[in-house]
């Protein structure tokens, strides 16, 4: 297996490689030149409609309508119209990132008025469970406020190179409440309406902002110009982009300084990963490194927003072991069950291993959550029963690690690529069935889902329960297996209803491509609207590193070698 040891020509490429590449670039230029002027014609023709609007509606005697009617324009491309043109009447402009940059501080008022319903509503319930749930609201809609500021920031100037975080950015902000919703309906909260219909604007005006992003600021974002060829010798051994050359070095060095050194015997800096997390400074824009040496640390970990650019590394994903037990049948809700969680942007694990040793028949107990955007887990371990790793939310991408587990043991709305790992389902509680995905796309908008690309599934023990790829959690979840290894374990449907006996609706979009192995027949899977038991190279491509998790305005200023198809 290609490890980061793997490079050769580095930095280099090939002559007739970089002519073929340079023959591509011209293709896309091409493509780039005649969709702006698409779209240009497109604005162009919403602003003179408008204006030809106003002139005739002031020859009447009446109030010009220029203003409202770019609004109804842009409003068309969204979920919720109505919503939309109401929340952005007062924008009084044409211009449609004007217009996007007025809709965010509408996002932002709504998000800020429900962000003290959390604690509002603590005094209305006696029930542990219910309270925990809406400390978890309390926690995403803060998160979704960090996001959003995020969002302000990036829209502020010329954001033409920022469309896939605003994209990501805003596909977070609608994750983070909906989790809230997750959060309470588990608990089985009286108030789960209530909370949804007092938060109707909020998740309304988060989703018509995204709708804009993406159908008509993001138009251009679909056309990627590379700017510099950048190759590993083999396919897919590579990180994404936005890993800096400085981490790519990290990622390979031996001998490492680390800012601070945990070992349980005394023989580094601190004894525990609490007492570490503590010397981290907070939102920093350089590089904090953590060393666990091997052993086993007993201790639930929570690296919030405000932890940027934290990486840890251990002695292998087998000697150093950060395991927790917290689970949802002894009362924490699935979000607040993870051994360790991040959320702060940029971090990186390495040779580490994380365990929830609450077991099956615990249910829910997670052993790892990230919502960290443009997030690095390389030769790591992930392992639980149901529930394992919670892909929660923004830009991840995990490589040569382990996985294991039960009931949806791969789970969230994060955009997430698996490239190289091991994938190994374990036998459940009897009677249950094994489902290695759930997926959570909520919003058609979002730029979410699940790729599990050149990976190998197998059993972890002697599992004979029924295994299925995974099932579709939300309304347009979105998985893609491709290039992979799939074992004989695997159920010849494939993939299973969320609701049993209930087609999924074909909004979804489910997929493989070009796997192999027992498992990988597609002759007897299900018969879904949305699954596609074959699809293109091209259609397929767009769920690669390069399409689905990079973007173009994230390439590094250093010239770093490496294949991201």
């Amino acid at each position: 297996m290609d490890t980061v040891k793997s490079f050769r020509g580095y930095g280099k490429v090939d002559e007739l490689e970089e002519a073929a590449f340079r023959r591509k670039t011209r293709k896309r230029i091409i493509i780039i030149s005649i969709s702006v002027s698409l779209l240009l014609i497109l604005i162009i023709g919403v602003v003179a409609g408008t204006v030809a609007h106003s002139k005739n509606k002031n020859s009447s005697g009446k109030a010009p309508a220029t203003s409202s009617s770019a609004i109804k324009s842009i409003c068309s491309v969204t979920q919720y119209p109505d919503s939309c043109s109401t929340s952005l009447s007062s924008a009084n402009s044409t211009n449609p990132e004007k217009i996007f940059q007025f809709s965010l501080m509408v996002v932002m008022d709504s998000l800020q008025k429900v962000s003290t319903l959390p604690a509002e509503y603590m005094n209305r319930t006696d029930n542990p469970l219910v309270k925990e749930a809406l400390n978890v609201c309390g926690t995403v809609l803060n998160d979704a406020v960090e996001s959003l500021n995020d969002t302000v920031s990036a829209a502020g100037g010329k954001f033409a190179s920022r469309i896939d975080d605003l994209k990501t950015w805003l596909s977070t902000v609608v994750t983070d409440q909906e989790t809230c919703f997750d959060a309470l309906e588990e608990a089985n909260a009286t108030f789960v309406e209530e909370i949804k219909q007092l938060m109707k604007n909020s998740t309304e005006f988060a989703s018509n902002s995204l709708a804009i992003v993406n159908k008509l600021l993001g138009f251009l974002g679909d056309f990627k110009i590379p700017i510099h060829r950048r190759l590993l010798a083999a396919p897919g051994s590579g990180f994404p982009t936005w890993v800096a050359a400085a981490d790519r070095r990290l990622l390979q060095e031996n001998n490492r300084k680390p800012d601070v050194t945990v070992a349980a015997d005394g023989s580094g800096d601190v004894r525990t990963i609490a007492e570490a997390v503590a010397k981290i400074p907070k939102k920093s824009d350089t590089r904090f490194v953590i060393y666990i040496k091997a052993g086993v640390y007993v201790e639930n970990v929570v690296l919030d927003k405000s932890y940027w650019n934290v990486m840890i590394y251990g002695d292998g994903k087998n000697s150093t072991i950060i395991s927790g037990s917290k689970n949802f049948v002894d009362g924490t809700p699935t979000f607040s069950t993870a051994t360790f969680a991040v959320a702060g942007r940029g971090f990186i694990a390495q040779d580490i291993g994380f365990k929830n040793t609450a077991g099956a028949a615990k249910h829910q107990a997670v052993a790892f959550r990230s919502g960290s955007d443009q997030s690095v887990f390389y030769r790591c371990l992930f392992d639980a029963f149901q529930d394992t790793l919670y892909a929660h939310s923004n830009r991840q991408f995990y490589r040569e690690c382990d996985i294991t587990g039960t009931i949806d043991f791969i789970f969230g709305n994060s955009a997430v690529v698996f490239q190289n790992c091991s994938i190994f389902p374990r036998q459940p509680l009897p009677n249950q069935f094994v489902t290695i995905t759930a997926q959570g796309k909520k919003d058609p908008n979002q730029n979410t889902g699940i790729s599990i690309q050149r990976c190998t599934m197998r059993p972890l023990d002697n599992l004979t329960a029924p295994t299925y790829l995974g099932r579709p959690w939300k309304e347009y979840s979105v998985t893609v297996i491709m290039e992979s290894n799939i074992g004989g374990f695997l159920n010849p449907k494939g993939w299973i209803s969320w609701v049993p006996n209930v087609d999924p609706p074909s909004s979804i979009f489910y997929a493989e491509y070009k796997n192999i192995g027992p498992g990988a027949n597609t002759g007897k899977r299900v018969t879904w609207a949305g699954y596609k038991p074959i699809i293109t190279a091209d259609q397929a491509s767009k769920y690669n590193v390069e399409s689905f998790i990079e973007g173009s305005s994230w390439l590094p200023t250093a010239n770093v070698a490496y294949d991201s198809t």
